[in-house]
């Protein structure tokens, strides 16, 4: 199963790749009856439900994003809580010690369990229940950065320079810090890892609203073939998407 998602993840059509991690997806729910506590299973539901919420849902229809976001954090909660000393409804400073008990083989479990979390929180601002979690998944990253800031091509530091870049000073933004995260991510994944040009641009740029960097960003995505990354290409093929999207939006950016 997990040389199937490695296949999905080298696809460059789009179609075809939405269908079938959708199909993966229910499989493996299946299989998750009959062995829940599985960690295997877990890791792929909690990636999938994630990616798929990312690349085909986010854009179009953002309710059903959030239910898929919501999924995936599930069942990255239910990996997590195998370590007997992880509760995600801890105190922030109970939270952020558990966190020193995971290992780097865990890294996977953590950082997607944030992307999911993170990511259903960003689209349930004006909730504060969600918002309040804001913090633990902020912890998550930060840790993952001590312990191993390379996973998916400097990850937690797209994910820390997306949210300091996408929310006002007055609420915790901070563009210094985040052009010094996505900066780095560029540098840890040499640039080839497309999506991160988008946030930068989406977050960033416009936070600071300089419409020449927006479009210098997203010209990066246009000049670079998404074979730039072969095991990653089709998240190289939905930013594109995802750039070209962001594009037709600028007139309500600037």
């Amino acid at each position: 199963m997990d040389n199937g998602f490695v296949v999905l993840n080298e696809e460059s059509d789009l179609e075809l790749a939405e269908k079938s991690i959708a199909s993966n997806l229910k499989l493996l729910e299946a299989m998750k009856k009959s062995d829940p506590t599985n960690k295997d299973l877990l890791q792929l539901l909690c990636t999938g439900y994630t990616s798929y919420a990312l690349g085909f849902v986010e854009d179009t229809d953002v309710e059903r994003a959030k239910i898929f976001y919501l999924r995936a954090k599930e069942f990255g909660i239910e990996l997590l809580k195998q370590n007997k000393h992880f509760d995600e409804n801890a105190t922030l400073a109970n939270f952020e010690n558990s966190l020193s008990t995971f290992k780097k083989s865990d890294i996977p479990a953590l950082f997607w369990t944030a992307i999911a979390w993170g990511s259903y929180i960003s689209l349930n601002l004006t909730q504060p229940e969600a918002l309040a979690d804001l913090p633990k998944v902020e912890a998550i990253m930060k840790f993952i950065i001590k312990t191993d800031e390379n996973y998916y091509y400097g990850g937690a530091h797209f994910f820390l320079g997306a949210l300091y870049g996408s929310r006002p000073k007055i609420f915790g933004g901070n563009p210094e810090e985040s052009k010094k995260h996505f900066d780095k991510c560029l540098s840890i994944n040499e640039g080839k890892f497309l999506m991160t040009y988008v946030y930068y641009a989406k977050t960033y740029a416009v936070q600071i609203q300089d419409p020449v960097l927006f479009q210098d960003l997203l010209g990066k995505i246009d000049e670079m073939s998404e074979d730039v990354l072969p095991e990653a290409r089709l998240s190289n093929v939905i930013a594109k998407k995802k750039a070209e999207i962001l594009r037709n939006k600028f007139n309500e950016l600037f």
